[in-house]
């Protein structure tokens, strides 16, 4: 006779990576029409630049929304691009596995980090629609493969439904995603906002985009330099945890607890390596596998008390100030625009980060763009506009749980005579990072660190100064040219009738009225 907890984990089973996200797809964003929609976008594109720039190619992105049998929420997506494209063996893994090439012990700066977003997109059009996704790729050796992925969920693989081959010269890959229970609206959170706002933190990136109407927008690049290619990076002794050492323990080529901290970490001598095992009392000479949990930890606290070189920042690639500011004025065209990328700093120790801003005020700055909805005559909502990025892809949802929000909203903005209800301002914030700490696998939210709220508000308060003084330079210029109109009016009649009284030959007052206007009549 069966006991009560053998009926109740009768059904018990082992769950895999595809499976558990099938049916927890909110995780990964997909929860509303429009937000899923954008969601597949944003992944798609996300790859798409990534791989461009990986290859040292300047990135072209199309991207295309198509309506399928006219049916109000039924799409086909297709993004496609002009990188190196993928060798046919690697396509169930990229598009079918979740969580594939995953690496602890290097880091490096990506805009998708945790291996569940194109395969999560091809499941959400699966799970929905009940179609395969279509991927079309070509190394440019000529030859081209089209293929039909769908995803096994039980073992968390691609399985290859359909397969050709044929000749073309083309290099690049192009992804069809065809999805249901989705719907495309140009506003905030639609995909075209998130193109345009892409856009911006991408100026080497040229992106055409179709809409399901078929109206073409061209994000043209506003720069032809291609982003330095970061380097990986080793983990640092201030950021790692008693659990991350035994892992890098088990994989390390090295062959001593010394050899281990001194290879594997970065800004670790042999002789730093030597003192931390002194202090946590292990020998330099045991070997790694070795290792037990008790001796990981005291390795770690030894490492608190050693002078160490900070973080290395050879993986972090920011946008940087100048080409910020290009893509700034390429698709905002603002009256005044200030850019700036600060130092590196860490979080929780040792995680390396770096925070950029640009401020731009006037143009087509501000919230009334975005919110124009499909009328692009219609007003819309007015004020400062907070556009957030974490390696320069953008984060639209999710934005009142952000650090960068948090940081933004602590700033008393009256103090640089800004009323941000209504001044067409756009306030953009890009965090360069190998470990973002995003809220969730969706990746729009930013933990709220402290020490990445603080670097936040710094460097928005840094760029707010600059617009305080353009504000009060234009107030400034504002009065004079209004004082200029006053005496242009009055002094020439003054100036007539004082002549006339004195009996003298009325004066020229031109170079008066430049002076007073403020205008050199050199």
């Amino acid at each position: 006779m069966k006991s009560l907890a053998d009926e109740l984990f009768a059904d018990f089973r082992e769950h895999s990576v595809s499976e558990f996200f099938r049916r927890n797809a909110a995780m990964l964003g997909y929860t509303g029409k429009i937000r899923s929609l954008t969601t597949i976008v944003h992944e798609g594109v996300t790859n798409a630049i990534d791989a461009a720039e990986e290859a040292g190619i300047l990135p072209r992105v199309t991207v295309m929304i198509k309506r399928v049998n006219d049916e109000p929420e039924h799409f086909r997506i297709i993004i496609e691009d002009n990188a190196s494209g993928i060798p046919e063996q690697y396509i169930p893994d990229v598009f079918g596995k979740m969580l594939a090439g995953t690496k602890l012990h290097r880091a490096m700066q990506q805009r998708g980090q945790q291996g569940i977003g194109i395969s999560g997109c091809v499941m959400f059009g699966q799970i929905t629609s009940g179609k395969p996704a279509t991927v079309v790729t070509s190394t440019g050796n000529g030859e081209t493969v089209k293929v039909d992925v769908m995803i096994d969920v039980d073992k968390n693989q691609g399985k290859i439904v359909s397969k050709e081959k044929f000749k073309e010269k083309w290099r690049g890959t192009r992804v069809e995603i065809e999805a249901k229970e989705v719907a495309y609206m140009r506003s905030r959170y639609g995909p075209f906002n998130y193109l345009r706002m892409t856009a911006i933190a991408n100026p080497h990136v040229r992106i055409n985009f179709v809409e399901p109407d078929g109206t073409l927008t061209v994000f043209e690049n506003a720069t032809n330099k291609i982003p330095e290619r970061p380097k990986p990076m080793p983990l640092h002794p201030w950021g790692i945890m008693s659990d991350d050492l035994l892992v890098l323990a088990k994989r390390t080529k090295a062959r001593t607890v010394s050899g281990l901290l001194s290879t594997e970490l970065s800004r670790v001598s042999k002789q730093k390596a030597d003192e931390v095992c002194r202090l946590a009392n292990v020998s330099p000479e045991k070997r790694p596998t070795e290792l037990s949990w008790e001796e990981a930890e005291r390795i770690v606290s030894a490492f608190k008390q050693v002078k160490l070189l900070a973080p290395p920042t050879s993986g972090l690639r920011p946008i940087g100030a100048a080409e910020l500011e290009n893509g700034m004025r390429q698709i905002l065209n603002p009256e005044f625009v200030h850019t700036l990328t600060r130092p590196p700093k860490v979080y929780r120790g040792g995680l390396p980060f770096i925070v950029e801003v640009g401020i731009a005020y006037g143009g087509n700055s501000g919230k009334s763009l975005e919110n124009k909805g499909d009328n692009e005559g219609a007003e819309g909502e007015v004020g400062m506009d907070l556009i957030r990025f974490a390696n320069r892809a953008p984060l639209i949802f999710d934005q009142g749980g952000c650090a960068i929000t948090a940081a933004v909203r602590s700033i008393d903005w009256r103090r640089y005579g800004v009323d941000i209800t209504n001044a067409p301002l756009t306030l953009f914030v890009n965090i360069s990072s190998a470990y973002v700490p995003y809220t969730s696998a969706g990746k729009q939210s930013i933990a709220d660190e402290p020490e990445i709220v603080g670097e936040v508000r710094a460097a928005v308060m840094e760029a707010a100064r600059e617009l305080k003084k353009f504000l009060y330079r234009r107030l400034k210029a504002k009065e004079r040219q209004e004082r200029a109109g006053i005496f242009e009016r009055f002094l020439p009649v003054i100036a007539r009738k004082a002549a006339r009284l004195a009996g003298v030959e009325e004066p020229d007052v031109r170079p008066l009225l430049k002076k007073i206007a403020g205008v050199d009549h050199d």
